[in-house]
């Protein structure tokens, strides 16, 4: 499951080709509850060579269409038309092109719920192509900003690198990651994201990580903690189930508050290896750690 390029008939048709990669969370760990309601927190984000992909071609209609076999979300609440409606109404106040449309094809290849950041990196896969597309000339700051008022972890994808993240997730420094293969095993069952930030039992009161100014980048190695790990394995039996097959092959970690685990190896044979054992029980995925999305070749 690697990203491709698009068929002939689709750039016949004026569309063009842009990949949506995932992200997995080396480390999460849970400063403290803000007064907003949101956390502080501090994140380790690894982009993956895989994820969603999205077809767009840009029009004068006026009119947002997603055409997409994916059914678990209407077309109206999916992110990427809220992605999309947001550039218009901020190029509207801006004076700008008063008739922008799309019509956008979703080939929606990750799971919902899973904690990989699918439909945040399709938002801000759209934010940056239609900025392009559009003509906008928006800046990279300018689209985090509307990225961050859509998800926490939407920047981090218009950011388009590997990125130590602070605050709620808006505060990234780019880093260079050793390259890893990663076997991913989802478990079927997705997580409500509200209860588990919500839940008493959480732990928010984690130490933080401090990163001194002459080496700022991670030691990735020494990490792999996830505040929400053991209040998910305790909600989540299907959750439990896999950690503890994999926990004889790795350190097995929870991603993000979705339900996917991952498993790192120093080469792809390795990761197939698990991957073998897991799939007849398991969704599995196999992706390799990148440091920047394929979305900086197209734009930046």
């Amino acid at each position: 499951m690697k990203f491709h390029q698009p068929t002939a008939s689709l750039n016949e048709q004026g569309f063009s080709y842009w990949p949506a990669p995932i992200k997995l969370n080396l480390e999460l760990r849970i400063l403290g509850r803000r007064a907003d309601g949101y956390h502080n927190l501090q994140t380790l984000f690894q982009l993956l060579d895989i994820g969603d992909e999205l077809w767009i071609k840009p029009d004068d209609s006026g009119d947002l269409t997603l055409i997409s076999d994916y059914q678990e979300v209407a077309p109206s609440d999916n992110l990427i038309i809220k992605a999309a409606n947001k550039l218009k109404q901020l190029s509207k106040q801006l004076g700008k092109q008063p008739k922008l449309g799309a019509s956008i094809k979703l080939n929606k290849r990750v799971p919902s719920g899973a904690g990989l950041g699918g439909g945040s990196s399709d938002a801000a896969t759209t934010l940056v192509a239609l900025n392009q597309l559009w003509k906008l000339e928006l800046s990279n700051a300018e689209l985090c900003d509307i990225g961050a008022s859509l998800g926490a972890d939407v920047p981090v994808f218009v950011h388009g690198h590997s990125a130590w993240a602070e605050g709620i997730g808006e505060v990234l420094r780019a880093t260079r990651i050793p390259q890893k293969q990663y076997l991913i095993v989802y478990p079927d069952c997705s997580i409500n994201t509200s209860r588990i930030f919500s839940h008493p039992a959480l732990t928010r009161d984690n130490k933080p990580i401090k990163l001194r100014a002459s080496r700022p980048e991670v030691e990735w190695e020494k990490l792999g903690y996830n505040a929400f790990q053991s209040l998910v394995t305790e909600l989540y039996p299907k959750v439990k189930e896999v950690i503890d097959f994999l926990e004889p092959y790795g350190k097995a970690t929870l991603t993000g508050t979705g339900s996917s685990v991952f498993l790192a190896f120093d080469n792809a044979r390795e990761a197939s290896k698990i991957s073998a054992l897991c799939k007849q029980r398991w969704l599995t995925l196999e992706a390799k750690g990148i440091n920047s999305s394929p979305l900086i070749d197209s734009c930046y």
